[in-house]
C-alpha cells in the first residue's frame, strides 16, 4: 500500500536525520585531561546531599577524602535518610575526622529536597569552589584537581561533567545508553552549549557541578532552585542566561563513574521525575519528541514485517537499514562516553524507552499525580514558554 511506502521512506529519512544531526549535537566535545596537581590552586568545598544512599555513600565519601593535589573539605548533608546512611557517616566521620557531617533541617515549604540539602551544605563550606556531586558517584583520586585546573584553563565559572556510566543490570546496559544519548541529543550541539552567545542551549550533569563561589553566590546558589526538581538543567539555564559567568560541559568518564539506576523500577521512576519538567511542560515539544523516538525505535520493525508479509523486500530492507542506522548512531556515541559499543544493538531499545518515559512524565504531570522521590511527592511545575 501507499501509506505504507511512504511512512518507510519518511521513516527512513528521520534516521538519516538522526544519524547527522548526531555528529552536529557531538562537535566540540573536550574530554577533561587528568592533572595530578595544580600550584596555588584555590580552597575546594565538595557537598554531597544524600538521602537514603546507604548503597552508595560510603564508597562516594571514601573515593572524595581520597583526592589527591587539590586542598578540599568534604561536606555531606544527610537529607532526613530513614535507612543506614546516617550510621554509615558516623563510622566514617570516627575514621575520618575530617569528615564534615551535617544534619539535615526539615524541609521547608516550596523546597525540593536536593537543593535544600545543597544550601545547607554551601553554608557550611568554605571554600572559593564548590563541587556538588552525588552520593552515587565514585571519583578517581585526581579527578576534583584534573576539573578544577580545567575549569581555571578555560577561565570557566562552572563547569559540568559528562560521567561515566557503571551499568551493572541488563535493563541498565539496555537501556541506559541510548536514553542518556537522547537527553544529550535534544540539548543540542555541544559547542552551542558551551557558547555564551547562546544562552538557549543549556545542559549540566547534576551529579558533578563544580563552581565558583563568586558566581554561586551572585547567582542565588541553590536556593534560585529551591522549587527545581531538575536542578541541573535550571541552573544550566540560569547562569547562561544571565550573561556574566562563562559555564563549560565536558567529558570525565575517566575521573567520575556513577552508578544512577539499579533496575528497570529506578530507571522508569528516576527519568520520569525529569521528562516533563526538563522540557518545560512543553507539549508540542514533548510530542514532536516522542514521534521522533517512534520513527527510530519501534516503527522500522514493525514496517519491515509488514512488507516481508506482502513479499516487499525493497521496502522491508530500507526500514531494516534505519534500524541499523540508529544503531550505528549509538555505537559511535557510546566511543565518546566510554561505554561498549556492543551495547548499541539495544538502542532503539532505549530509545523507545525514552519515548515512553516522556509520556508517563506527562500523564502524571496533566492529571495532577506529581512526581515521587526518594518517598516525598512533589507537584509538576509547568514554566513552559
Amino acid at each position: 500500500m501507499i501509506w505504507r511506502r511512504l511512512v518507510t521512506h519518511a521513516v527512513a529519512l528521520t534516521a538519516l536525520f538522526y544519524a547527522w544531526r548526531s555528529v552536529r549535537v557531538l562537535a566540540g566535545w573536550v574530554r577533561i585531561p587528568v592533572v595530578e596537581t595544580i600550584a596555588h590552586a584555590p580552597a575546594l568545598s565538595i557537598v554531597v546531599p544524600a538521602r537514603n544512599e546507604e548503597r552508595n555513600i560510603e564508597a562516594c565519601v571514601r573515593s572524595l577524602l581520597a583526592q589527591q593535589g587539590v586542598d578540599a573539605e568534604v561536606i555531606v548533608v544527610d537529607d532526613g535518610s530513614v535507612d543506614a546512611t546516617a550510621v554509615i557517616l558516623e563510622r566514617l566521620q570516627r575514621e575520618f575526622p575530617a569528615l564534615r557531617l551535617i544534619a539535615g533541617e526539615p524541609l521547608p515549604a516550596g523546597w525540593v529536597g536536593k537543593p535544600w540539602a545543597c544550601t545547607q551544605g554551601a553554608r557550611a563550606a568554605r571554600g572559593d569552589w564548590l563541587l556538588f556531586t552525588d552520593a552515587d558517584s565514585r571519583h578517581q583520586p585526581h579527578a576534583s584537581a584534573s576539573t578544577l585546573a580545567f575549569a581555571l584553563a578555560q577561565r570557566a565559572d562552572a563547569l559540568s561533567i559528562m560521567t561515566g556510566q557503571d551499568l551493572g543490570s541488563p535493563a541498565e546496559a539496555a537501556l541506559l545508553p541510548a536514553i542518556l544519548q537522547m537527553i544529550v541529543f535534544a540539548s543540542g550541539p555541544i559547542d552551542e552549549i558551551n557558547d555564551p552567545q547562546r544562552p538557549d542551549r543549556a545542559l549540566a550533569n547534576g551529579q558533578y557541578l563544580l563552581v565558583s563561589r563568586n558566581a554561586y553566590d551572585a547567582l542565588g546558589g541553590h536556593a534560585a532552585l529551591r522549587d527545581e526538581l531538575v536542578e541541573d538543567i535550571a541552573f544550566a539555564r540560569r547562569i547562561k542566561g544571565d550573561g556574566r559567568f562563562r559555564f563549560v560541559v565536558a567529558e570525565g568518564t575517566q575521573l567520575v563513574r556513577v552508578r544512577m539506576y539499579r533496575s528497570l523500577r529506578e530507571i522508569w521512576d528516576g527519568f520520569t521525575k525529569n521528562m516533563y519538567l526538563g522540557a518545560r511542560g512543553d507539549l508540542r515539544a514533548i510530542a514532536g519528541g516522542v514521534a521522533f523516538c517512534a520513527a527510530l525505535s519501534v516503527a522500522p520493525p514493525l514496517l519491515a514485517l509488514a512488507s516481508l508479509r506482502r513479499g516487499e523486500r525493497r521496502l522491508a530492507a530500507e526500514a531494516v537499514a534505519a534500524s541499523l542506522l540508529v544503531m550505528a548512531v549509538g555505537a559511535r556515541g557510546a566511543t565518546y562516553v566510554s561505554i561498549p559499543r556492543r551495547l548499541a544493538v539495544f538502542a532503539p531499545l532505549g530509545i523507545g524507552m525514552f519515548a515512553a518515559i516522556a509520556l508517563n512524565s506527562t500523564r502524571r504531570a496533566l492529571c495532577g499525580a506529581g512526581f515521587t522521590w526518594r518517598g516525598r511527592v512533589y507537584p509538576a511545575k509547568n514554566d513552559a514558554r
